[in-house]
């Protein structure tokens, strides 16, 4: 009993721990097939003793090759056991990405089947252990020590950005996930939670972690709902059922076919208390739509986190959130589990105020070692910070926001956009990925777009530019096509970064872990300088219901009518101050009638130029916006403008009032005016000349 009340120091002492207290309790059930904690324990004991025989020293690496079963989570324990790390490999990975794992891991053994042999042969020179030719015996083995700080299996990351790269994951960081998992999550041995990932991603290793670790029951889903897109959806719910789930993770895409599912069939999941979903950016529409179908006994979680940072970070639960306007254009990941402290970065590598968007970093129990034989990665990724207790964070790629309510709002992926990047390019960064965002979820708010994303590609050599790819929903207008679209985004985001171009596709292509494939995405056309003949540009409609195609002419129409009627109002308020401010300045009595004309006409045209300017101060800033230029050279411009209209009424004024030979007043003036107008033409001229941000680099 002592031994059980002490926190065990290494992952597989959490499944001995269950051992012990419950050993004739189901561990793993898959099919017809099912390991009680005390066998489990006992095959991986013997296991282990055999790998140690094969040459896998405490320290080592072996790579887990298996398919779906329960003698997968034998083998993942007896590699512990023996002191060594686990590299989780799905067999039937394509070729390239099995040479790529067990070339960069360089394991000692692969633990596979008899069937994965030849493939397995091929990818690598490591020695092949098939557990189903095996026959185990008792045979003497002296159990390593195995600390917290040992390495306890090498995740690879899914490889969006690039080839995978291996994570090295502790037992510390898994014990301080697994307590915060049980923590937030309420796990209780009473618990049948659902294993639907595969092998080769970090939540495969979450799943079982949180079962095996509270004595719960582990169920594997016979069929692979990540890698086999054949799958019937309907046999979930069914499984969920038979096997009477208590707990389940999915992966976005599936949570979305999923709500999709279960709107058209009106069923639910019984019995499941906790749903969380993650590994992309899950809207808080789509969050709030599935809690509805659930109801209030489940609890529907966004989760968020990095493979590096073991898995899980933050949480947001919906339950209790009432829907709000805008619900389709966030995402919310809510707050840090415990342990773990979650900042929200600028460009200088410093936390920002809260409402400021910038790079989510990470820190605490879960945060890993680094990158196998990346030193150079670990370096730029895992950074110092003065202001963590730790004094150490992950640098995650990705941008999000502190609400004023302390919940973590997720804003969009992009290349790490801190501390190497530079204050310049890192700010850059921000307003590609806010602006991307913003396009997004306008994107989907349309009544015929099922789903959206808006990503930056390079559509020719050094030309990167915005991209939204829309996926029609059901029953959507035979009108509603990408120049529509297009338009519409343009009256909405009112001359904010708008995309080059909007592409419909049937389905948005996936990787192998099911996120958004950027690399397959279609690449635009190149761009026309006129609408389709055929497009038909009153397919899609804005919230407020106008017509897409004439949201831009409309918005345009509307502050030119409200210019051209301010402008004369300001002019007249100019003529009525210029004797009570200027007295005398425009009194013409020492000049010679035939030129009071002229002179008259003059004034006239000053106050009209005053009004302009005001007007244009106070409505022209959008028109400015839509030509797409940078917000910094936008502003400038704006304010150039305006001086260069508005400042001939108190300039002139101010001249005639003045002795010509009042040197000090007349110099004050040429540097107040005379300077300030020619730098405002500079600015408007280089406006004119500049490339707009949606067709250049």
């Amino acid at each position: 009993m002592v031994a059980d009340q002490e926190r065990p120091s290494s992952l597989h002492g959490l499944v001995e721990r269950q051992a012990r207290r419950a050993p004739q309790t189901v561990a793993v059930r898959c099919g017809g097939s099912e390991l009680t904690y005390g066998e489990l324990d006992a095959r991986a004991d013997l296991l282990a003793a055999h790998l140690a025989d094969r040459g896998l020293a405490p320290g080592g690496r072996a790579a887990v090759a298996l398919g779906r079963g329960t003698e997968v989570y034998v083998a993942l324990l007896a590699v512990l056991k023996a002191g060594a790390a686990f590299v989780p490999l799905e067999p039937t990975a394509p070729d390239a990405l099995l040479r790529h794992v067990l070339g960069d891991a360089a394991p000692e053994l692969v633990l596979t089947e008899g069937r994965h042999r030849v493939r397995l042969s091929d990818a690598g020179g490591a020695q092949l252990v098939c557990l189903d030719e095996l026959s185990l015996r008792e045979g003497e083995f002296e159990r390593p020590e195995v600390t917290p700080g040992d390495l306890a299996c090498v995740f690879y990351t899914s490889g969006s950005t690039g080839l995978p790269v291996g994570a090295l994951v502790e037992h510390r960081n898994l014990l301080a996930a697994y307590a915060g998992w049980r923590e937030v999550y309420g796990l209780a041995p009473e618990d049948r939670i659902l294993q639907t990932a595969s092998l080769e991603f970090d939540v495969f290793t979450a799943d079982w972690v949180r079962a095996l670790g509270t004595g719960a029951t582990l169920v594997v889903t016979p069929f692979n709902l990540t890698l086999d897109r054949t799958v019937d959806l309907a046999a979930l719910p069914a499984l969920v059922v038979q096997e009477r789930i208590t707990v389940m993770e999915l992966n976005v895409r599936t949570a979305r076919r999923l709500t999709a599912l279960l709107a058209e069939t009106g069923t639910g999941l019984p019995g499941v208390r906790l749903l969380t979903v993650g590994a992309e950016k899950w809207y808080l529409d789509e969050q709030l739509a599935l809690q509805r179908l659930l109801g209030e006994f489940t609890r529907v979680l966004n989760v968020y986190g990095l493979a590096e940072a073991t898995v899980d970070s933050t949480c947001f639960e919906v339950r209790g959130t009432a829907a709000a306007e805008g619900a389709e254009r966030v995402s919310l990941v809510g707050r840090s589990f415990p342990g773990t402290r979650v900042y929200v970065l600028g460009p200088t590598g410093t936390p920002v105020a809260p409402g400021q968007v910038g790079e989510i970093a990470i820190a605490g129990s879960g945060l890993t070692r680094g990158y196998l034989n990346r030193p150079v990665d670990t370096a730029r990724r895992f950074v110092r910070a003065d202001f963590d207790p730790d004094g150490r964070v992950l640098l995650t790629g990705d941008l999000g926001l502190l609400r004023a309510d302390g919940a973590l709002e997720f804003v969009g992926r992009a290349a790490t956009v801190v501390g190497p990047l530079g204050a310049d390019r890192a700010t850059t960064a921000t307003t590609r990925v806010k602006a991307a965002a913003r396009a997004e979820g306008l994107l989907r708010a349309h009544p015929a777009v099922r789903e959206a994303v808006v990503v930056e590609v390079e559509r020719e050599p050094g030309q990167r530019v915005l991209v939204g790819y829309a996926v029609p929903a059901q029953g959507a207008p035979e009108g509603m096509d990408g120049w529509s679209l297009t338009q519409y985004l343009l009256a909405e985001l009112q001359g904010y970064s708008v995309p080059a171009a909007v592409i419909p596709v049937p389905e948005l292509p996936r990787t192998r872990a099911g996120k958004l494939d950027r690399a397959a995405l279609p690449l635009p056309a190149p761009p026309r300088h006129t609408a389709p003949r055929s497009a038909k540009a009153g397919a899609g409609r804005s919230k407020g219901g106008g017509k897409a195609g004439g949201g831009r002419r409309e918005v345009d129409g509307s502050r030119g009518c409200a210019a051209a009627a301010l402008t004369p109002f300001l002019a007249f308020v100019a003529w009525i101050l210029t004797d009570h401010l200027y007295p005398g300045s425009t009194n013409l009595s020492a000049v010679p009638m035939e030129y009071h004309f002229w002179f008259e006409l003059l004034y006239l045209c000053e106050n009209l130029a005053f009004g302009g300017g005001l007007a244009f101060l106070f409505l022209g800033f959008p028109a400015l916006l839509r030509q797409g230029r940078s917000l910094r050279l936008t502003l400038l411009t704006h304010v150039s403008l305006f001086w260069l209209l508005a400042s001939w009424w108190p300039q002139d004024n101010l001249y005639r009032l003045t002795s010509a030979t009042d040197w000090p007043r007349e110099t004050a003036m040429i540097y107040v005016f005379n300077i300030p107008l020619m730098l405002a033409a500079v600015i408007v001229v280089t406006f004119l000349l500049s490339k707009p941000r949606t067709t250049g680099k």
